[in-house]
């Protein structure tokens, strides 16, 4: 519900400061509050640098990384196109997750995951092409979309080998200085007024600071398979806030399209299991009990 609301909050303040500014404002605070709350996860992440035990530094940067680009994609595609619109197509994270998971770890794709694939080309072209051609807000927004499902595969792999709050830390840290590093030639500047430093904090806080500490612990505890099922709503919210809170108009080719779209993700995620994550499934209803009762309290 948080990523869905904040589409027609990003873009409203996209539109009073620079794109790379509001990211990198936006995940520094995010960081540093994180930091402030539990300020032992700091030494936590520093020992992690020379340990050759631990890769929660190196994972969490690079988790980092595909996430900063799906949101430099993202927030910058917000400025061609409705939230509604981004938000439908953000979703289809659910539908590259995975093929890209078969690709990089060579698990089989289904044909439940190719129908999900064409079903959502179509819903994406539906509400999004113009003439023969995409918009560039879409194209950018389809790029945020892989860029997430990356994120997604890495974040399934990697995040039960550490502590969840260090992670996020580490992610949000590392988009925060990739968008300053991108926005220091321009000069870094602070949101402009109390309309854009409330875009921030809601943003900082909620859809990101508790947003993705959530997710990163969740995807410890949850299979894939429920962790995407839950996060197929995003879009549908955003499309929600997009009506009722800013302007954006339902047309037909929207309701069409975003119906398309998010059958789509449905007939990825509920569709046959023949991988690893089909076993994830039977063993979490066997261990469940087991590792919730082995697993150190969670701390925030």
């Amino acid at each position: 519900m948080w990523w869905g609301a904040t589409f027609v909050v990003v873009k409203d303040a996209v539109e009073r400061m620079p794109v790379m500014d509001f990211l990198a404002v936006r995940f520094l605070i995010a960081a540093a509050v994180m930091v402030a709350i539990r300020p032992r996860v700091v030494p936590a992440i520093t020992r992690s640098l020379g340990s050759a035990r631990t890769d929660l530094a190196a994972h969490g940067t690079l988790l980092g990384l595909a996430l900063g680009l799906g949101y430099v994609g993202q927030t910058f595609g917000l400025q061609h196109t409705s939230a509604t619109i981004s938000g439908f197509i953000t979703g289809m994270f659910v539908v590259f997750t995975p093929l890209i998971a078969g690709l990089l770890l060579r698990r089989p794709v289904g044909a439940s995951a190719w129908v999900g694939v064409l079903l959502a080309t179509t819903g994406l072209a539906v509400i999004s092409l113009h003439g023969f051609s995409i918009g560039l807000g879409e194209g950018l927004t389809l790029l945020c979309a892989a860029m997430f499902s990356l994120h997604i595969v890495g974040l399934g792999e990697w995040s039960s080998r550490y502590d969840s709050y260090a992670l996020a830390v580490v992610q949000l840290a590392t988009v925060g200085v990739l968008c300053a590093i991108a926005a220091a030639p321009g000069g870094l500047t602070a949101p402009p007024d109390r309309a854009a430093w409330g875009a921030v904090l809601i943003t900082a806080l909620f859809a990101t600071a508790f947003a993705f500490v959530v997710q990163t612990w969740a995807q410890t505890v949850l299979s894939p398979t429920r962790t995407a099922v839950v996060m197929t709503m995003e879009p549908v919210f955003a499309g929600i806030f997009g009506v009722l809170l800013g302007g954006d108009n339902l047309t037909a080719r929207i309701i069409v399209g975003g119906t398309l779209v998010v059958a789509a993700m449905y007939i990825v995620e509920l569709g046959p299991r023949h991988s690893a994550d089909a076993r994830v499934g039977r063993l979490e209803t066997q261990t469940d009990r087991r590792q919730r009762a082995t697993r150190p309290p969670y701390r925030s």
